[in-house]
């Protein structure tokens, strides 16, 4: 009986405790958004109230998709242009994602990255404003089904060409460097011209732009699109080499058409397109079916240069620029790199250093 008295005495305090820590844990979150917004507040887009935000949204009636984020949902500015309203969940009590993205995206103009309109900040409420890309995310034309809209060939070489120069800016146009660690087709949008935009930023990191390696105390990114490096000791060290690699699996995505891992390939030497591609190309076998001359040529600089951007020691990628210059240059003059590989040989253990990173992984 005292016993149980005594839990029934204990528990208020329990419970209070709990709110308490919630109530600090959100504050805190949202103090440090509102100290990062007044220290920068000369850089910031426009800022809306969520009265603003209901409005646009039409009490957030056409909803356009979800994820681990939140909710992304359309809606119509005053001047009539249509923007997408990403609203954020509370995966983050720090309210990092929601600064990571006005830091970065909040500050740079360029054609291929998505332009930050503005945002929101009410308490818990967190919501950002961008322009609206009719077209969608790339991943709905290169997964398609049959009798899906389809891109020629030039068109895909033209956003792969649009992906390298927003990722090539991030890196090296802007007076930080950023790094994006999230690259993959969902996060490339389509305008209505087909103009790629590289979206989602709230994983990205802002560096000086003569350093070259990068510190982290969190593995970030997406299974599939993720440098070894992230994950291996003996590779190398961290640095803008991630959205190289990053980027090489994307193309060889746009060129297969297909994911790069797909467990119910046909053929067992198609699981893992890289490896089939690399050794289609070696031997002379690979065909581009139904293409002309000039996007066979197209289609083989995506692939080659792809295979390039993933190899598995960073310093045998090339920086950004010099992607560029190979999607843009000759044919003739791409040579095929060594075989790609999945993990390195001479260590299959991961970085004890990294093995104890909190995770950003998707």
């Amino acid at each position: 009986m005292c016993f149980v008295a005594r839990a029934l005495c204990g528990a208020p305090c329990v419970i209070a405790f709990l709110i308490y820590k919630w109530r600090r844990r959100h504050l805190s979150g949202y103090e440090n958004i509102e100290e990062f917004l007044q220290s920068h507040n000369n850089l910031m887009p426009i800022r809306y109230s969520y009265s603003d935000i209901r409005k646009i949204t039409r009490g957030f009636k056409e909803k356009l998709g979800e994820g681990g984020y939140g909710f992304v949902y359309k809606g119509k500015l005053r001047s009539g242009q249509f923007a997408a309203i990403k609203t954020l969940g509370k995966s983050k009590a720090n309210g990092q994602d929601f600064i990571n993205e006005v830091a970065t995206i909040g500050r740079i103009h360029h054609t291929n990255i998505v332009k930050l309109i503005g945002f929101c900040v009410e308490g818990s409420k967190h919501a950002l404003v961008y322009e609206f890309m009719s077209n969608g995310s790339l991943d709905n034309y290169i997964f398609c089904e049959e009798g899906s809209i389809s891109l020629s060939w030039k068109k895909l070489y033209e956003i792969s060409l649009g992906v390298a120069r927003g990722i090539e800016y991030l890196h090296q146009g802007c007076n930080m460097q950023i790094l994006h660690f999230d690259i993959k087709p969902h996060n490339i949008l389509l305008d209505e011209n087909f103009t790629p935009k590289i979206s989602d930023f709230g994983l990205a990191k802002l560096y000086p732009t003569k350093g070259s390696i990068t510190s982290l105390t969190t593995v970030r990114g997406t299974i599939g699109y993720m440098a070894p490096e992230l994950f291996y000791k003996n590779i190398g060290r961290v640095s803008y080499k991630a959205d190289v690699y990053s980027f090489g699996m994307l193309l060889l995505e746009i060129a297969g058409k297909r994911k790069n891992l797909n467990a119910l390939a046909e053929n067992l030497s198609q699981v893992y397109y890289p490896f089939w591609v690399y050794d289609q190309l070696s031997s002379g076998k690979l065909t581009i079916e139904d293409s002309s001359e000039e996007e066979n040529i197209l289609a083989r600089k995506i692939i080659i240069t792809g295979l390039w951007c993933i190899q598995m020691q960073p310093c045998n990628r090339h920086p950004m620029n010099k992607v560029l210059d190979m999607l843009e240059g000759d044919l003739k003059s791409l040579e095929l790199p060594p075989r790609p590989i999945l993990y390195p040989v001479e260590s299959m253990n991961i970085d004890e250093g990294e093995s104890s990173m909190s995770s950003e992984v998707k």
